[in-house]
């Protein structure tokens, strides 16, 4: 059962954008695919931002750093969930309660990390920023992962 590439093209389905690339793009297999459409993803996630916040050109010089090194901080727990998905998936039928396990520590893991990213870069973001565009950026980032993630999430079958 390969169920990342279900997941990634529902995701593609929260930005329009991403749905082209990856249809034009040559099939270069799955973990390719995935890096295709993560990086589109990213595109359209920083598109997001320009539009939303309103930046000054000063702000803009101070922001964009902190952000680019919060994306890439964030692709390295991409690209972990994305894996321990995959160790899901190729078990899925065969599932045993030790890879059970192992999966859910991941999984814990992982989501632990995250919220430690997102309070490290939200940090970052709130010295660099006016309080409402850091209040806004924070508003933002959670929207777009809760849409992102719950798209996801509905894609992967529940262990059984």
């Amino acid at each position: 059962m390969r169920i990342v590439p279900l997941a990634l093209a529902l995701a593609v389905t929260a930005f329009p954008i991403a749905a082209l690339a990856q249809a034009t793009a040559p099939t270069e297999g799955v973990a390719a695919d995935e890096q295709i459409v993560l990086r589109q993803v990213m595109t359209d996630k920083r598109a997001v931002y320009a539009k939303n916040l309103g930046l000054t050109e000063s702000e803009s010089r101070a922001f964009w750093p902190v952000y680019d090194e919060y994306e890439a901080a964030a692709k390295k727990l991409d690209d972990r969930f994305l894996e321990n998905i995959n160790n899901f998936a190729n078990k899925y039928d065969t599932l045993s309660d030790a890879d059970a396990k192992a999966v859910l520590k991941e999984k814990m893991a992982i989501e632990k990390d995250r919220m430690a990213l997102k309070q490290k870069y939200t940090a970052k973001v709130a010295n660099v920023l006016p309080p409402k565009k850091a209040l806004r950026y924070a508003q933002i980032e959670t929207r777009v992962e809760t849409i992102v993630r719950s798209n996801v999430y509905s894609l992967i079958p529940l262990a059984n």
